[in-house]
């Protein structure tokens, strides 16, 4: 049974803090689903780990919003100055994948288990990613937003870290005023911030 009371942001200090007694500073594949909802995330993480931002999102409809979301990404990591320890990585983009996952859901709300579904495919291809690049944890940005559910995240990438072997960085971006901070650092750097979460369902729902 879950644990309903783990505060995820705790652990991740006390991950950060570990590493940085070690002298380490460990590689991490960040899952990113948009500019708006990396950029504290980047701001906060950058220092501590070597960041590959991943950008694999095959939910987000239609091809021209999927384009503006990854060419808004790659100018946020351009102008926050971070390109030393942090690259970007695009993932393939095949949305006929989303929709087979999707079949017979297309009518559940938002933040159910069609989602939770999304959230899976998307840090499965992150663990799978990270164990081929070699790094030494992966994680997702998508604990920043309000309407994400966060606990239902972190227990997908503790699931796969034990399928794949790679460590899973546990999170819960949205604390320490994580997302009022995306909103000021999406409007210092002008950033393109959608209205819906990504795919057709959730524009249907907005």
């Amino acid at each position: 049974m879950a644990d309903q009371n783990r505060n995820y942001q705790k652990e991740l200090e006390k991950t950060i803090a570990q590493t940085e007694a070690d002298g380490k500073k460990p590689t991490l594949l960040l899952h990113s689903c948009c500019a708006p909802c990396s950029s504290y995330v980047l701001e906060y993480l950058a220092p501590h780990f070597a960041i590959t931002d991943f950008y694999y999102n095959p939910n987000i409809s239609p091809q021209s919003e999927y384009e503006e979301r990854r060419e808004e990404l790659r100018r946020l990591i351009d102008e926050m100055g971070l390109s030393n320890s942090v690259k970007f990585l695009e993932g393939e983009y095949h949305p006929e994948q989303f929709y087979a996952m999707a079949k017979g859901m297309e009518d559940l709300p938002e933040g159910g288990e069609r989602c939770f579904l999304c959230y899976e495919m998307r840090l499965r291809e992150a663990a799978v990613k990270a164990k081929e690049l070699g790094l030494d944890y992966f994680a997702t940005t998508l604990t920043i937003s309000p309407l994400k559910n966060a606990q239902k995240l972190n227990e997908i990438g503790e699931r796969l870290a034990k399928e794949y072997g790679v460590a899973h960085l546990p999170s819960d971006f949205k604390k320490k005023n994580g997302y009022k901070r995306s909103v000021e650092l999406s409007a210092e750097h002008h950033l393109y911030r959608q209205d819906y979460c990504g795919c057709v369902f959730s524009k249907r729902q907005a």
